[in-house]
């Protein structure tokens, strides 16, 4: 053989082991990387080959698969009541992939979760059809209904947990979308997704209540009270505080002003000050303990955490490098502090309970085909936030609110309620319509059955401004929906 033919056959002959190894390692090595791919079709097939398992909700399916005609994909999701759930199920496309409950609990619902084999291997000896398993939610149908129906026509949020045990009994966001009609591989399955994303304003898609940052607003002032006392800095929620008014940001010559400038805030105790939304008294405890103690309890209450729920929570903010005047400002739920409607309602519930923070969650138990449990969720502590005696110390200064302040609108009779109202600016030059807050618990001899939070997003809703209140639009929300679970 002369030199150049021999090349020839030795650069062929690497090519040839080169196609054998690929071939080799694509076989074995990515074997189940490959087997398992979003973009490998027979995945899709195999998922949506038989009926899903389904979400259920107070002892009812609110998920369902039916038949499709044509194609390969046998079954599509199918949702009751679809837009007041889908911020608990997320939604399972054969298009647009799954989300929330759908996507974290795909392989329990589509029946291939290893949890699942003994079925598996059942059904395959008796012939029977593959089935997944059910995922049973903690959500309390009357809250959840009570609270999209308060929100109506607004852009906004509603959370709900029961503070002794972290169970999620409501989480509402508005405006919705049912998942049933982005379900399919339709062409209108396809329009139906581009206007949901096309909608900047509303997010139909985006879960507020979990997803979404805001300014907490004053609704943050309880967690400043409990800091306030927590550290020391005050001890007596009837004492006279060292707050004069006017009163200015640290190191500059910006006064705090409150929103009733006739409001008796000079000198206020925590009682009062809390009473009449005191940003003078709030901001100047902010100042004093300092950003560090400040990012100390905010954290302690979940903030800058990681939370799943198993549904991951965007984190919200407390921020680490703050100067004194913007410190302040976290005082009463402005600067940077930023906030979902769900941190917000975990931080409600760890004082409805004497200041400790149940881990929150959403699911109670994960059931197979054959109803049996196979797994099921216990209450868990997740932080002693602030002392006992801090926390009814708070619950005492939110009752009176309630009774004799701005939290009238969520009290209930023969109940014993906690609440605070907030607005929070928002825009480049604060030129939008505040956001609405409410926060609130209820309790009865038995404890501290629920506590809730309520957002409100007004822009567009053609709600004058001088009209917007947490009060207002809020508390009325946060009421019906208590008043759901109590009389449950």
């Amino acid at each position: 053989m002369n030199k150049p033919v021999r090349h020839i056959a030795i650069f062929a002959g690497t090519l040839v082991l080169a196609l054998l190894a690929q071939a080799t390692w694509l076989q074995f090595g990515r074997a189940d990387e490959l087997a398992g791919h979003e973009k490998n079709r027979r995945v899709r097939i195999n998922a949506y080959a038989h009926p899903r398992g389904n979400i259920i909700v107070g002892g009812e399916p609110v998920t369902g698969s039916v038949p499709t005609t044509g194609g390969d994909l046998k079954y599509k999701r199918s949702y009751t009541d679809g837009a007041r759930y889908a911020p608990v199920t997320g939604f399972s496309s054969q298009t647009f992939g799954s989300n929330q409950l759908e996507y974290v609990y795909d392989k329990f619902l589509s029946g291939t979760d290893d949890r699942l084999f003994l079925q598996r291997t059942t059904d395959l000896f008796t012939g029977r059809k593959p089935r997944g398993g059910d995922v049973v939610t903690t959500i309390d149908p009357n809250a959840q209904q009570a609270a999209v129906k308060g929100l109506g026509k607004y852009k906004g949020a509603v959370v709900a947990i029961e503070p002794s045990t972290g169970r999620i009994l409501a989480l509402a966001s508005t405006p919705s979308y049912d998942p049933s009609a982005i379900a399919g591989e339709g062409r209108q399955d396809q329009r139906t997704w581009q206007r949901l994303e096309a909608d900047k304003d509303g997010k139909p898609l985006s879960n507020k209540a979990i997803k979404e940052l805001y300014p907490a607003g004053s609704t943050f002032k309880i967690l400043t009270a409990a800091a306030a006392l927590d550290h020391g800095l005050y001890t007596d929620i009837d004492a006279p505080t060292d707050s004069p008014y006017p009163w200015n940001l640290p190191d500059t010559v910006t006064p705090m002003k409150n929103e009733n400038e006739s409001a008796p805030c000079r000198n206020a105790s925590l009682k009062v000050a809390m009473q009449y939304s005191c940003n003078n008294v709030f901001a100047k405890i902010a100042a004093e303990l300092g950003k560090d103690k400040m990012r100390e309890t905010a954290e302690k209450f979940g903030f800058n955490q990681q939370v799943d729920m198993p549904v991951r929570v965007t984190g919200s903010v407390y921020p680490k490098d703050l100067n004194r005047p913007q410190t302040a400002l976290t005082g009463i739920g402005q600067g940077s502090l930023a906030a979902t409607p769900f941190q917000v309602a975990m931080m409600t519930a760890a004082l409805a309970n004497d200041g400790k923070l149940m881990k929150p969650h959403l699911v109670d138990k994960l059931r197979g085909p054959d109803l049996s449990t196979v797994q099921e969720f216990k209450p868990e502590r997740m932080s002693q936030a602030v002392s006992p005696d801090t926390a009814r110390k708070v619950q005492r200064m939110m009752e009176f609110t309630a009774k004799e302040g701005t939290g009238k609108a969520a009290l209930i009779d023969g109940v014993t309620v906690g609440g605070k109202t907030g607005t929070a600016q928002h825009g480049a030059n604060l030129e939008k319509i505040p956001y609405a807050w409410f926060v609130s618990y209820a309790k009865q001899d038995d404890g501290s059955p629920v506590a809730v939070a309520v957002f409100i997003d007004p822009e567009g809703s053609g709600v004058d401004r001088a009209h917007v209140s947490g009060g207002g639009l809020a508390g009325p929300i946060a009421k019906q929906v208590m008043r759901a679970v109590l009389k449950k």
